[in-house]
């Protein structure tokens, strides 16, 4: 059989003169990519559930160059497709010492993959916007693409994927009519979804990193104990588990890392070196999930990571699969993983840009309502904890204020960063000195807004929250004066009493809104350049056009 290039060519890594480029082909073949200076890599596919996958290593990139390439398969050139309108895909390095040189990164979360993919209608696609304006602009390249969550929903499917879903489950294939659950399933969604012919041009020559967070899986994902406890009587569950973390590795996660990592990375040797992986990927699913269980002995795979752009520093945390979810030790990150996090947020650089998922800083009556419901939900009386979870989940009270420890953890680390360093963690010649500034990047909340940190003492460091979500989804119109509310000072103030009545202290900082909220589909650019850093969020009209929503910047 001749293989075809089913998804692709994915642009993930670019790392001096190396650059990593993903593809899905329809048979096995060799994988082979060459530039336009003669820098080149191969490697033949791995099969996974009957699917085939490469990810290549192209070495010999020559420094600060915009480079064309072409992928063939078996000697055949498939991409790009003949009389393709689009520009040709290149892969563009930085400087030798790229220093001095500006940083820019892309950020959002939340995009479903078509028009109509949860039985509505939704505005225009701002990742389409977005690689439109780049077609024609493509100086405004950026370095990297940072997609923070929801990348693909397995359970808010398009008509296409509930029709096919309905077929299967008519067919024997156990599970929710509407939602997908074994690894195939999930297949159906990145076709659909990284098909689509702007975003598979975007994604074929802008770099990207990706984290997971709840609808990857499902809505409320790792919300609490309870929840995983309710989840796993569903018989469909335990292969929900398996097939969505393996696929997410796959298709995702295995791009995070670079052409060294790679090679370092145990899992990812044997995936691609073995001549069916399926029952890898499946056991790795189900230890991924769980691995504090009796038969795992494995320490928990680590989804966080961190990479380096000249002067800044960006680490993206997991802030779903590994939750630490005990009662009275709710954690976003376990132990092992929050100290791999320290060692990386300090550091000799200008900017620190941490991904998260989930907000850090959230509008603040919200932050006072979950950090007053994790407290309730922990309460000796069973009834108030039993009321405590139930809101939990219903009204989706999980984002870092309902993991109070982490949440005042986060904050004292910034704190400490801001001041000039950290004593027990310092460089050859002393203290680090203070980031020019910290910028926390997140999703999930549908709505896009700017936020700063205040500590109650000068910083030499601004602390921001740069929220942009969706990309390609919507907020219902009744909740966005709500959202609206939760900003206000006076509802904070009542909010803040009901958690001060539950016993929960004060927070160490408070934070303001600089910009929003912003209730339409966008994409966010950071730009760092220098000492300064300027965040532009821009959304889409109805003509699917970009228009600036926003514009901060700030500076040491």
């Amino acid at each position: 059989m001749t293989a075809q290039l089913l998804i692709g060519p994915v642009l993930r890594r670019v790392t001096g003169d190396s650059a990593t480029i993903w593809v899905e082909t329809s048979a096995p073949a060799q994988v082979r990519i060459e530039a336009d200076s003669g820098a080149s890599g191969s490697a033949t596919t791995f099969c996974a559930y009957g699917h085939h996958y490469a990810l290549v290593v192209v070495a010999g990139l020559a420094p600060d160059s915009a480079q064309a390439y072409t992928v063939t398969l078996d000697d055949r050139v498939v991409w790009p497709a003949a009389g393709s309108p689009y520009p040709p895909s290149v892969i563009r390095t930085r400087a030798t010492d790229d220093r001095d040189q500006p940083v820019s990164l892309a950020f959002g979360s939340c995009r479903e993959g078509t028009q109509e993919s949860s039985r509505r209608r939704l505005p225009p696609d701002a990742l389409d916007a977005f690689a439109r304006r780049l077609m024609a602009e493509p100086r405004e390249r950026p370095d990297l693409l940072v997609l923070l969550g929801d990348q693909v929903y397995a359970d808010e499917t398009s008509a296409k994927v509930r029709r096919y879903l309905k077929r299967r489950r008519r067919n024997g294939h156990r599970g929710p009519q509407d939602q997908v659950v074994t690894f195939e399933e999930y297949t159906k969604l990145y076709l659909e979804s990284w098909r689509d012919p702007e975003v598979r041009w975007l994604f074929s020559t802008v770099p990207s990193v990706m984290i997971f967070d709840d609808h990857e899986l499902i809505d409320d994902w790792n919300t609490s104990a309870s929840w995983r406890a309710d989840i796993a009587q569903n018989s469909w569950w335990r292969e929900r588990i398996s097939g969505g973390l393996a696929s997410y590795w796959i298709y995702q996660h295995v791009g995070n890392l670079s052409p060294d990592e790679l090679a370092a990375d145990p899992m990812f040797q044997k995936v691609s070196t073995a001549g069916d992986a399926t029952e890898l990927m499946r056991d790795f699913g189900l230890r991924a999930d769980d691995p504090a269980s009796a038969e795992n002995t494995d320490q928990p795979y680590q989804w966080s990571f961190a990479l380096d752009l000249g002067r800044t520093r960006l680490v993206v945390l997991d802030n779903r699969c590994n939750r630490v979810l005990t009662p009275g030790a709710r954690a976003m990150l376990p132990a092992a993983e929050w100290d791999w996090f320290l060692d990386r947020a300090h550091g000799d650089y200008d900017h620190l840009v941490v991904g998260s998922s989930l907000p850090w800083l959230m509008p603040p009556a919200l932050h006072h309502l979950e950090a007053w419901n994790e407290r309730i939900a922990e309460s000796r009386h069973r009834r108030t904890a039993a009321l405590g979870e139930a809101m939990r989940r219903a009204f989706d009270m999980e984002h870092w204020a309902a993991f109070g420890k982490s949440f005042t953890a986060l904050g004292e680390l910034f704190r400490r960063l801001g001041e000039g360093g950290d004593g027990d963690r310092v460089g050859a010649g002393g203290a680090y000195a203070a980031p020019a500034s910290i910028s926390v990047l997140s999703g999930d909340v549908h709505h896009s807004y700017v936020a700063r940190a205040d500590f109650g003492h000068p910083l030499a460091t601004p602390v921001m929250q740069l929220t942009c979500s969706p990309i390609h989804n919507q907020v219902p119109a009744p909740m966005r004066p709500l959202m609206r509310f939760s900003w206000s000072r006076a509802v904070a103030r009542v909010a803040r009493g009901l958690a001060k009545s539950a016993g929960v202290a004060k927070p160490a900082l408070r934070w303001k809104r600089v910009a929003g909220p912003y209730f339409g589909n966008a994409v966010g650019v950071l730009r760092l350049e220098g000492r300064a850093a300027t965040v532009k969020i821009e959304g889409t009209k109805k003509d699917g056009e970009l228009f600036d929503v926003a514009a901060v910047t700030y500076h040491a």
